[in-house]
C-alpha cells in the first residue's frame, strides 16, 4: 500500500512507558521489524520544530498507553535520523506508519482527531482491542482476594499462569489465594516447583516466610490459655511469652504476637540470642512492607532500639 504522512512526539513532554520508546536507524529493525512480528508497532516521525507534533504525538501515545501492550510505538526524530527518514521517504512531519509482521499495513499524514486516531488503533490490533492484559487479570485477580473471594482470585491468578508460568506476581497471588482457602498442602508443593530466581522475589519470599511461621505456631496451637496461666504466675518467663506469640500468629491474632514479641524485646532483648526481634522480623515480611501491623511494629521496635 502507499504510505501517507502522520504524526510526531516530543520526547520531553510525554510520560514515560515500556510501550513507547525513542528509535534509530541502529534500532530500527529490532524495535519496529521484529517487534512487529508479534505486535503492531506504530512508528512516528516527528521534528522539534513542528508544531503539529506537540499536538498529535501526545495524543497518540495517550492511546498507545491506554492499549497497555496491544500495540507499540516507537518515536524518530528526522532531524537526528536523516538517512533513514529518507530511506522510508518520509516527506514531511509529523509522519505515521504502522507495522505488522515485519511489514508497513497502514499510515497517514497531519493533524488528526482522537476518534480517528482511535479508529486507526482499532484497525491494527483488531480482536486484540478490549481484551484484558495479564497485569489486568492480576489487579482484578487481587481486589477479589482483598474482598474475600480466594477462589475465584485463585482461578484468575491460574489463568494467568498459564498464558506466562514466570509470572512472579501471578505465583504470589495463587500462594495468598490458597492460603486463604487453607490448602497449605498445595501452597507447600508450589513452592517447592518455583524456580529459584521466582523465589528472589520478594512477595514469594514473604509467603515463604509466612508458611514457616505457621508451621512453627503449629505446634503452640491450642495452648494459648495455657501459656497466658503461665505468664500471669510469672511476667518474666520469657519462653512462655515467646511461644504465646506464635500461638497467637497461628490462630490469626497477628496483632497480638506483635504485642508479645515488642514486650519480650523490651524486657529482654538479648534473650535466647535476640530471638524476640528475629521473629519480630519475620512477621513483618509475612505481613508485607506496606501492611499496617508492619509499619506501626517498625516504628515501635526502632523506639526500643534506641531507647
Amino acid at each position: 500500500m502507499d504510505l501517507i504522512i502522520g504524526s510526531g512526539t516530543k520526547p520531553a513532554a510525554a510520560a514515560p512507558s515500556e510501550f513507547i520508546k525513542d528509535g534509530s536507524a541502529a534500532t530500527f529493525a529490532a524495535d519496529v521489524i521484529e517487534t512487529s512480528m508479534q505486535v503492531p508497532v506504530i512508528v512516528d516521525f516527528w521534528a522539534t520544530w513542528c508544531g503539529p507534533c506537540k499536538q498529535l504525538g501526545p495524543a497518540l501515545e495517550k492511546l498507545v498507553r491506554e492499549a497497555r501492550g496491544a500495540v507499540r510505538m516507537v518515536k524518530i526524530d528526522v532531524d537526528k535520523e536523516q538517512a533513514l527518514a529518507a530511506q522510508l521517504r518520509i516527506q514531511s512531519v509529523p509522519t505515521i506508519y504502522a507495522f505488522k509482521n515485519g511489514r508497513p499495513v497502514d499510515g497517514f499524514a497531519g493533524a488528526q482527531p482522537e476518534s480517528q486516531l482511535r479508529a486507526f488503533i482499532q484497525r491494527l490490533i483488531g480482536d486484540a482491542a478490549g481484551q484484558p492484559s495479564l497485569e489486568d487479570i492480576i489487579e482484578e485477580a487481587k481486589q477479589l482476594l482483598a474482598e474475600g473471594d480466594a477462589e475465584t482470585a485463585a482461578a484468575a491468578f491460574q489463568q494467568v499462569l498459564g498464558e506466562d508460568p514466570a509470572n512472579a506476581a501471578a505465583m504470589a497471588g495463587l500462594l495468598r489465594a490458597l492460603m486463604a482457602l487453607g490448602d497449605m498442602d498445595s501452597v507447600r508443593a508450589l513452592l517447592g516447583q518455583v524456580s529459584p530466581d521466582m523465589l528472589k522475589n520478594a512477595e514469594i519470599k514473604a509467603i515463604k516466610t509466612a508458611l514457616e511461621l505457621q508451621d512453627a505456631a503449629a505446634a503452640g496451637a491450642g495452648e494459648t490459655a495455657a501459656l497466658r496461666r503461665r505468664l500471669a504466675a510469672d511476667a518474666g518467663d520469657h519462653q512462655a511469652r515467646y511461644d504465646l506469640a506464635l500461638a497467637y500468629y497461628g490462630a490469626g491474632e497477628a496483632e497480638a504476637a506483635v504485642e508479645e514479641l515488642l514486650e519480650l524485646f523490651r524486657r529482654d532483648r538479648a534473650w535466647n540470642d535476640d530471638a524476640a526481634r528475629k521473629q519480630l522480623v519475620k512477621l513483618f515480611e509475612a505481613f508485607g512492607p506496606t501492611h499496617p501491623l508492619t509499619l506501626s511494629g517498625r516504628r515501635r521496635l526502632s523506639a526500643l532500639l534506641f531507647s
